[in-house]
């Protein structure tokens, strides 16, 4: 079961609420992150997504016993549903946010790692599991390719070991560790507000130019910052941006009790 919600902060949150499967995913959850996801793309209240476990854990990944009497023609089906969550992972107008406590493996290490930020339970474990039974990660490896370093993406890739959440943290694969689940919940909050207190355009702007740099050459790159920083010219966002700093810096001396 996939629960999905939307509150007045513009909080959008998907929950995997399958605990007794580990949350384990088949193909009707998979289906319904992707519609979820869909319909938050489309929601202009929205400013941030986030995907959480239910039961103290975030995701086994693919439930293999439902995998296992799939027909062909169900599991493409599936995995065109599966990627589908990726794709619309990428072009969210807003950022992504995966909190994870527990387990996130195989196909749950993959969605976390689809994500654009993962808060984690200092305890929580993570890995390409699909290796143990004999088959590759197969969407978890090129995403690992783009955000970790040559040597530990293949690693992490290949090797279908667990891998702690701090030594993910130390290779800058995790934003943020926590303490227990309060403290999850804590850092979270505090992440998400942090988002929800910038400016929407602005935010959506670089998340833009950032996903569009990772896969152009630099200098392809500093032409969409510079085509940008025209627009941003000609719009007065400069203009505001610096009226905007004085009134910061004024309020500040006020503070200070300088005149």
């Amino acid at each position: 079961m996939i629960r999905s919600s939307i509150n007045e902060r513009g909080v959008a949150t998907i929950t995997i609420d399958r605990p007794q499967q580990r949350n384990a995913l088949d193909s009707a959850a998979m289906v319904a992150i992707a519609d979820a996801l869909h319909a938050f793309e489309g929601d202009a209240s929205v400013r941030v997504a986030v995907i959480c476990g239910n039961g103290g854990s975030f995701s086994a990944g693919r439930d293999l016993k439902e995998a296992g009497s799939l027909k062909q023609d169900q599991a493409l089906n599936q995995h065109a549903a599966w990627t589908q969550v990726f794709r619309l992972l990428r072009r969210l107008p807003f950022p992504s946010v995966a909190a994870v406590e527990g387990f996130a493996v195989a196909g749950g290490f993959t969605l976390a790692m689809g994500c654009d930020f993962v808060i984690a339970e200092r305890n929580a474990q993570f890995g390409s599991l699909e290796m143990q039974n004999g088959f590759p990660a197969a969407v978890c490896t090129p995403i690992l390719a783009r955000l970790a370093g040559p040597r530990i993406g293949l690693e992490l890739a290949m090797f279908g070991e667990r891998v702690s959440a701090e030594r993910l943290f130390a290779n800058g694969l995790i934003n943020r560790l926590a303490d227990g689940s309060d403290g999850l919940k804590a850092v979270l909050g505090e992440f998400v507000e942090h988002i929800i207190g910038l400016n929407a355009t602005a935010v959506r702007q670089t998340l833009e130019t950032y996903r569009a740099a990772e896969t152009m050459p630099l200098d392809h790159s500093l032409t969409v910052g510079m085509h940008l920083n025209q627009l941003l010219d000609a719009s007065g966002s400069f203009k505001r941006g610096g009226a905007a700093f004085a009134d910061r810096q004024r309020g500040r001396k006020e503070q200070d009790g300088e005149t």
